[in-house]
């Protein structure tokens, strides 16, 4: 049977008190504060960073040799015209014969991606899809979206071995409605009237979805142990579980006051907490939101009890830190223009024929290892940096991105252009060997100590916007804890 054989999910560290954002811009615009916290990238984080980390909790454990294929989905990519998949492909050390691909242009898009990944599967053209939904929206300064856009990833491994949660069917509607868009010169999303999205779009078409589902297939709401579906509103989030009958147990969190509406990842990051609850036998049903509705029916299997310890959406949503000033959030978002000096003017972006010759090095943190006496090193090298053994040409592809290290040294730099100083770097020696100099994110210097713990993170380098250049590489950050 084909189904979900792994999942992962990823929530950046930042979170913003909605009450932050609304004491500061309240007097820009008419809305009211929403309750809780969303989730922010930081500075150095966007979609594609955001769905490789989600895909490196998803792949936990699991041999990268086998992946066939990947689909990202995000209506928030960083290109336009250069796939972004095959960019988290490569940063993820992927085979280079698999296919990847870009879905996008609405929030349902995680879900659509989803389903032709299990399409793939079960036609026989290949046994490993990796499915990644990312998103990083914007609502303008003062806006009612400024408070519910948080951002987020998830990750869904799909195959016909072992999963832990098969495909047994699935409905689509398909919508020309227009409530959020934006055009290719627009920075923020466009919107229409509120009450509009909330009694036509998600109060009308999410039943409509379920009910031809149920309808489908012969079954009753009563039927499944979680039902899955979004909604920015929470009154209109229960009476929908109530027009259909289900229980209020019946109905998974819609985690939005933790995390807030992830776009084409949200459906995506509440399956995923529902899996990390979910027993063998447990029917779950998965709703999508965005020009219409996708519908799964999945069923868990035994196989559930097997899964990897996966930090998913338990794991991020504890591990958290809270940006307490606007400003801060606003200068990440690109909201404040920030002086960086002119040490920051003279980065330039990295030349595209060079990325080609080492997109393994640069993007999937790949170094070598002496095939003599085992001795990795990053940078690649020709020579083995072994005194003992000093072997020449002998050198295998080694990958140090899934290794734990140790900081060896640090320090900061208040005078590096940085959104938020100082700039913090330092040596990090690897477990099994290798050391290099990298950039330390998602952390304070005073947190910092010599030999403690760190990983690693794909993180986004800088970005030439007047050159159209995102440029990307590994940053080392403290275990989530």
């Amino acid at each position: 049977m084909v189904g979900i054989t792994s999942y992962g999910a990823y929530m950046p560290l930042l979170r913003i008190n909605r009450k932050t954002i609304s004491s500061a811009t309240g007097w820009l615009g008419s809305a009211p504060s929403l309750p809780g916290e969303k989730a922010v990238a930081n500075y150095d984080e966007d979609s594609l960073t955001m769905a490789v980390a989600a895909a490196v909790d998803c792949l936990s454990g699991i041999a990268r040799e086998k992946i066939d294929d990947l689909y990202l989905a995000t209506t928030t990519a960083p290109y336009r015209e250069r796939q972004n998949a095959v960019i988290a492909a490569t940063a993820l050390d992927l085979r280079p014969d698999i296919r990847t691909a870009d879905f996008s242009n609405s929030i349902k898009a995680g879900t659509t991606a989803l389903l032709s990944a299990l399409d793939t599967v079960k036609a026989g053209s290949a046994k490993a899809v990796i499915v990644c939904a990312s998103d990083s929206r914007q609502g303008k300064a003062g806006s009612a979206q400024e408070q519910s856009c948080g951002d987020g990833a998830a990750a869904l491994l799909i195959g016909d071995e072992e999963p832990i949660a098969t495909l047994e069917g699935s409905y689509s509607l398909s919508y020309d409605f227009v409530d959020y868009w934006r055009t290719e010169s627009d920075k923020f999303d466009r919107v229409w009237e509120d009450r509009w999205i909330r009694d036509i779009g998600y109060s009308k078409f999410i039943p409509e979805a379920i009910k031809g589902l149920l309808s489908k297939y012969n079954l009753d709401i009563k039927d499944f142990a979680k039902v899955v579906y979004p909604s920015l509103y929470p009154r209109e989030h229960a009476s929908i579980g109530k027009k259909l009958g289900a229980d209020p147990e019946q109905i998974q969190d819609r985690i939005f006051s933790s995390v807030g509406d992830t776009g084409t990842a949200y459906p995506l990051m509440m399956l995923v907490a529902a899996l990390e609850n979910a027993r063998p036998g447990d029917k779950i049903m998965v709703v999508s939101y965005g020009n219409g509705c996708d519908v799964l029916f999945l069923q868990v299997t035994d196989a559930i009890k097997n899964v990897e310890s996966k930090r998913g959406i338990r794991g991020h949503t504890s591990s958290k830190k809270e940006l307490d000033r606007y400003e801060k959030y606003a200068a990440f978002r690109d909201l404040l223009s920030i002086d960086t000096g002119r040490r920051g003017e003279d980065i330039g972006p990295t030349q595209f024929s060079t990325l080609w010759r080492e997109r393994r090095m640069v993007l999937g943190l790949c170094g070598s290892r002496c095939r003599r006496c085992g001795t990795p090193q990053f940078p690649r090298q020709v020579v083995c940096a072994n005194p003992e053994c000093g072997a020449a040409g002998e050198m295998d592809m080694y990958r140090f991105s899934d290794k734990q290290g140790k900081l060896f040294t640090y320090t900061g730099d208040s005078l590096a252009p940085c959104p938020s100083p100082p700039a913090v770097y330092g040596v990090v020696i690897f477990e099994g060997g290798g050391r290099y100099t990298f950039d330390l994110t998602d952390c304070d210097l005073n947190s910092l100590e010599v030999g403690m713990s760190v990983e690693m993170s794909f993180r986004r380098k800088y970005r030439d916007l007047q050159r159209g250049v995102h440029g990307y590489f590994w940053k080392a950050t403290p275990p989530r804890v």
